[in-house]
């Protein structure tokens, strides 16, 4: 797949996460010259070698999305080693545990001080969940997205979820979040129309990374019962790998190949959106 990135300054956060990680590398490759933006720095640290032993350009800056302050440096600091932002890609995201039920389905008998109900999610962690996925993508995108305003071939790519379409059951927090990434992706790309800013993003289904290893494998690495569901729920019958999501990626963030496209969601997914199950 040819390009047309080579000399762009491409920022994306959450770049330590296995599947931006994986963007970071392929996107250097085609020349982009890469700002790794995570909370901890010993992840981009080592991936910034490695795209620089391979012959890329990576810069790593450690950040908080939810930190104004600390992104406006980092923003200055990008702007100084690279140039101006012309591609954001905002992949820093999570879950946590505290938004979630412990049970996919309320019972009456469910009173168990062990059993984290649907009456004993605290809105604080709700809270939590939603400003790391939804302010993560949204102040990102107040300081960089500044950067492409009359500047052709610019655009913005957030990280979407199967969650955002049907929520999965048990992860509150996480999906209702989720959702609103394609709101606000819609928004944007309707809001920017006019200075030539494309947003659009990608939805990725199952794949197995560092963050949901634990929810798909166990101790012995076999499948979970929530695995066996999700791939029976996947016609293709496997979860994904992060490489499947670089053609779309690449695609999306090309210019020359997807420059009347905005305002859309692309699932990655195995088939998982379309299948009702029976």
């Amino acid at each position: 797949m040819h390009t047309h990135i080579q000399g762009k300054v491409v920022v994306i956060t959450g770049a330590g996460g296995v599947l931006c990680s994986e963007f970071a590398r392929r996107i250097a490759a085609e020349g982009a010259k890469v700002a790794l933006l995570n909370r901890s720095e010993d992840k981009i640290l080592r991936l910034s070698e490695e795209i620089k032993a391979s012959g890329g350009i990576a810069v790593p800056y450690s950040v908080d999305v939810l930190d104004i302050a600390r992104l406006n440096e980092v923003h200055n600091l990008v702007n100084r080693d690279l140039g101006p932002c012309d591609i954001l890609i905002n992949g820093a995201g999570g879950n946590s545990d505290k938004a979630n039920t412990t049970k996919e389905y309320f019972e009456i008998a469910d009173t168990d001080d062990s059993i984290r109900s649907f009456f004993k999610l605290l809105p604080e962690d709700i809270d939590g969940v939603f400003r790391l996925n939804f302010n993560g993508t949204l102040l990102p995108t107040q300081i960089f997205a500044k950067d492409m305003i009359g500047r052709p071939g610019c655009c913005i790519l957030n990280v979407s979820s199967m969650a955002a379409y049907h929520p999965m059951t048990k992860v509150l927090g996480y999906a209702g979040a989720k959702a609103a990434i394609n709101n606000l992706t819609e928004w944007l790309a309707v809001h920017f129309a006019h200075v030539g800013i494309r947003v659009n993003a990608v939805a990725p289904g199952f794949f197995a990374t560092t963050q949901n290893r634990s929810l798909l494998f166990d101790k012995e690495g076999n499948l979970t019962a929530r695995s066996h569901k999700i791939i029976a729920g996947t016609p293709m019958g496997r979860f994904g790998e992060p490489k499947e999501l670089l053609g779309t990626v690449l695609y999306l963030i090309d210019a020359e190949a997807s420059g009347f496209v905005t305002g859309v969601v692309v699932p990655v997914d195995g088939g998982f959106l379309a299948y009702s199950g029976v």
